[in-house]
């Protein structure tokens, strides 16, 4: 019984600390005048060259594509992007940053990338490897214990 009782006080904490996380970027976000999701929007664009579709931002970081459109309406409504058609696929509208886009984006960006820096020089390089490891094995091990329930 105590393990089972010490497994859900790691899961507590787990919880608490997921929460925390989520939270300390949504406030940096807001200091920055955006929301995370919109955060994660312009690290899309950071990480394509400035081009990219509302689906590619929608599926990498598992925003509604509403949530994305409105992101984009508001990006657009501020100059940071311009829509033009696809032509590999006329369905999507590729979304690229104007050059006032770019510029926000990159100051915005390489902000978070200067604190997040700061951060895993002060863990050690070592720490934020294992951080990532072990959220890696907890992922497919969760993932993993969807299969053996279906199996059941």
């Amino acid at each position: 019984m105590r393990k089972d009782n010490n497994m859900i006080i790691q899961l507590q904490r787990y919880y608490a600390l997921w929460k925390e996380c989520t939270a300390m970027y949504e406030e940096w976000s807001k200091d920055q005048g955006l929301s995370s999701n919109g955060v994660f929007a312009l690290y899309s664009f950071y990480e394509s060259n400035g081009r990219c579709t509302q689906k590619m931002i929608s599926e990498k970081w598992n925003i509604p594509k509403q949530t994305v459109n409105t992101i984009l309406k508001d990006f657009q409504k501020k100059g940071y992007i311009n829509m033009v058609s696809d032509d590999s696929d006329k369905r999507n509208k590729l979304i690229c940053l104007t050059e006032s886009g770019m510029e926000y984006t990159k100051d915005i960006i390489e902000k978070l990338h200067s604190k997040e820096i700061y951060v895993i020089e002060k863990m050690g390089l070592e720490n934020i490897e294992s951080l990532n490891d072990n959220t890696e094995l907890f992922i497919r091990l969760f993932k993993e214990g969807d299969c053996k329930k279906n199996e059941s």
